[in-house]
């Protein structure tokens, strides 16, 4: 399959959302910036088109994908009613990183947006490129993650380029996203209402506008079904194996001596703060400060994803303070690293 790429300018924006939306609106697969991360569109309500989605990505069937539009005014389309708590939250976050479930009308989106779910999650991106292209299709898109299935999710063009050309009909390229972990999922289905999935919008600042809520981003069975994406396959995750080593420097230290011992080529992904007090490796790089938790938000998956051009085969990690969005960094740490922490207190 041929994958046309446009670069976003000023002079040809108009011209790429009308070319991108045109393929949209004839079923075939688009990525596309949000402020989160890259993600790959197709029409939500084209079962045929969605279906090209998950094989592009090898994504699991019963993961199911998160609607996006351009105007709230869209959702009426395919939502049952929209709870007084989901539209405080709009009138809040949207557009911005926070997806809400709501309950679905019958027969109005393809069954595989839902995997057969009688609810769907939707929210409003917060990005010029993305609401451009999807005013101009004018129909709710499906779209998760514009990476192969597992892998650490897209936060440039070129991520998505790495993953999906030749499998998808177009890129639209726009630098890189803002947030950079993916939205908050929350569901408005029940109440209280429950977050599924950390990411750019806090628990702390949803409980400011509609009061406690339940925080239910947990590990699930495989015979269970999910009602978000990213709670039940290991997701985030850089080729070689990532452990959280959850301890202090010099336990840290040890670690990577004793890895390396063994023949390990060991990467190492750490905070200014630890990579000053650790030896210099070649492959060591840094997330930022722990003092800007939105810089290690911002860096993580590029981070994760250049070990992938290296010849390490271990990864070690820190764990981050769960304050904040810290609670989404450390969600997909967790994910990536598929629950391998190695922790002090425990050493024999």
């Amino acid at each position: 399959m041929e994958t046309k790429i446009w670069h976003v300018t000023k002079e040809n924006e108009i011209q790429t959302y009308l070319e991108a939306a045109k393929l949209l609106q004839a079923g075939e697969t688009v990525a596309f910036p949000t402020e989160t991360v890259y993600g790959i569109g197709a029409d939500a309500t084209n079962e045929q088109a969605v279906a090209k989605i998950y094989e592009a990505k090898g994504r699991p069937s019963d993961n199911p994908l998160i609607v996006h539009v351009a105007d709230q005014s869209q959702i009426h389309e395919f939502v049952q009613k929209i709870p007084s708590n989901a539209k405080k939250l709009m009138k809040e976050f949207w557009p911005g990183p926070l997806t809400i479930i709501l309950p679905l009308q019958p027969e109005r989106l393809a069954t595989n947006v839902t995997a057969g779910l009688d609810s769907v999650g939707v929210r409003m991106p917060e990005h010029p490129v993305a609401l451009g292209l999807l005013a101009v299709a004018g129909i709710p898109v499906a779209a998760p993650s514009a990476n192969q299935s597992g892998k650490p999710s897209p936060t440039s063009g070129e991520h998505v380029a790495e993953d999906l050309l030749g499998r998808i009909s177009g890129i639209v390229f726009a630098g890189k996203t803002g947030v950079g972990l993916e939205s908050t999922v929350i569901d408005c289905t029940l109440e209280p209402p429950a977050i599924l999935r950390p990411g750019g919008i806090s628990q702390e600042e949803i409980e400011a506008v509609i009061g406690p809520v339940i925080s239910e981003a947990k590990e699930m069975t495989q015979q269970e079904a999910p009602k978000a994406p990213g709670m039940k396959y290991t997701h985030y995750a850089p080729k070689a194996p990532l452990a959280i080593v959850k301890g202090d420097t010099t336990f840290f230290q040890k670690q990577i001596d004793l890895a390396e011992k063994r023949g390990e080529v060991v990467g190492v992904l750490v905070s200014d703060e630890l990579e000053e007090h650790l030896r210099k490796s070649e492959y060591m790089i840094g997330l930022g400060s722990k003092a800007h938790p939105e810089e290690i938000a911002y860096r993580l998956y590029d981070r994760l994803r250049y070990f992938d051009h290296t010849p390490v085969t271990l990864i070690y990690t820190e764990p981050f303070e769960k304050v904040g969005i810290g609670e989404a960094v450390m969600n997909r740490l967790d994910k990536a690293a598929g629950g391998r922490y190695i922790k002090q207190s425990e050493e024999n």
